[in-house]
């Protein structure tokens, strides 16, 4: 194995990869492994309600990326290859020989990086809310969002999740906008964490890999998302034969938080599925 865990409580375990960084993650639950790997944020914290309902079925296992939370940042640059190499890092520190990953956002690039990179190791791959190379809207839009973040933290907190939801969800569930302004990237540390990973994002072009990916692949959406707008979604399944594609009419970019119900069920039965 190329990395070394420690068991914890509750399930914890840390993980540290061949660069240094400390990864900490979470195992629960018992049956087909189902690895978690969340957007920009990066934290195994954005999956708390749907590792819940999830663990009913599966082992589930998720973890804050390199830099982010509780983990450490490491020496290796910050790249989708990486992350995804992080990502085996975790099964291998969790004895999981195979998994679905389900990433959403970032998350399902890093997804697509480790199905080129390692595809034994994936028995089937979610890729929710995730594109397969940045369209003009989306580099417009996170180049203005990096700009933000260099000059306003706390702005670009209060957008990021401003735009993240439906309005109505949001304003009936408004601790999630005072809990992000709280937790805004202040220090110089911690922008330039962001800073890499947006970069990362936007150099993220997966389409000389996507159509040799061997394993059964699941592409989720929301219609009405405005971070990483549908028809991103329409093109990735177009270029995934035999991939199914299933789109919420509503929840906006983070539809996994706002519709944990219909998301997780989703989840469920595919996996159930390739059992």
């Amino acid at each position: 194995m190329s990395a070394a865990s420690i068991s914890g409580p509750s399930g914890a375990f840390t993980v540290e990869t061949p660069d240094g960084a400390l990864l900490q993650a979470y195992s629960e639950g018992q049956g087909p492994v189902l690895l978690l790997v969340s957007g920009l944020g990066g934290t195994a914290g954005f999956w708390k309600s749907n590792a819940a309902t999830l663990a009913r079925s599966c082992r589930v296992i998720r973890f804050d990326q390199r830099g982010i939370a509780a983990s450490t940042r490491g020496s290796a640059p910050c790249t989708i290859d990486q992350l995804a190499r992080d990502c085996l890092s975790v099964l291998d520190a969790a004895g999981v020989d195979r998994a679905v990953l389900l990433g959403h956002s970032t998350g399902g690039c890093i997804g697509q990086a480790l199905g080129a990179i390692a595809p034994e190791r994936l028995a089937g791959l979610i890729l929710s809310a995730s594109w397969l190379k940045p369209s003009r809207y989306m580099t417009g839009l996170f180049g203005a969002r990096r700009s933000i973040l260099d000059e306003n933290p706390q702005a670009y907190a209060a957008t990021a999740v401003l735009i993240s939801y439906p309005p109505v969800w949001l304003e009936a569930n408004w601790g999630v906008y005072e809990a992000a302004i709280a937790a805004a990237p202040t220090s110089v540390a911690a922008r330039q964490v962001v800073r890499e990973r947006i970069d990362a994002l936007l150099s993220f072009d997966g389409s000389e890999t996507i159509a040799s990916l061997p394993m059964p692949t699941l592409v989720l959406g929301a219609r009405d998302d405005m971070i990483v707008p549908s028809f991103l979604q329409e093109d990735l399944a177009a270029a995934l034969p035999g991939s199914r594609k299933i789109l919420l009419d509503n929840g906006g970019h983070f539809f996994p938080v706002s519709r944990p119900d219909a998301f997780s069920a989703k989840i469920a039965e595919w996996v159930g599925e390739l059992a």
